[in-house]
């Protein structure tokens, strides 16, 4: 983003196609993982598993079960809550409130991408 105006930033955000917003889904690494592959952060995918840091699930570790593009939200497996109808459903957090604890290398590209091989 190439501006400083807080409103042109928000309407990038939420105007964002979702191929765009895919990156954005991303979070932190561990302090064992930003060592290791020497980056930050890292685009999230299913099958990582992250422990939750902030909110009402805040020590959570679980494996992501899906990631919803649309409303930039993640599911974590075990991260539930109970409606007032006694059923349960998955919570949905915000990537920033998650720290990634292990990554899912088994997507050869990404496993290229993430380790800085041949063909990222």
């Amino acid at each position: 983003m190439s501006t400083t105006s807080k409103r042109k930033q928000r309407k990038q955000l939420f105007n964002a196609p979702l191929h765009t917003r895919k990156k954005m889904i991303s979070g932190h690494l561990s302090g064992e993982l930003i060592d290791k592959y020497n980056r930050r952060s890292i685009p999230l995918a299913k099958g990582d598993i992250v422990s939750i840091v902030r909110g009402d699930m805040k020590g959570h570790i679980g494996k992501i079960m899906a990631l919803d593009t649309k409303k930039m939200r993640i599911n974590v497996e075990g991260a539930n809550i109970t409606k007032a109808d006694n059923t349960e459903i998955s919570m949905k957090i915000h990537p920033s409130n998650i720290i990634v604890t292990k990554l899912d290398l088994s997507d050869k590209v990404r496993k290229n991408r993430i380790e800085g091989g041949k063909g990222a």
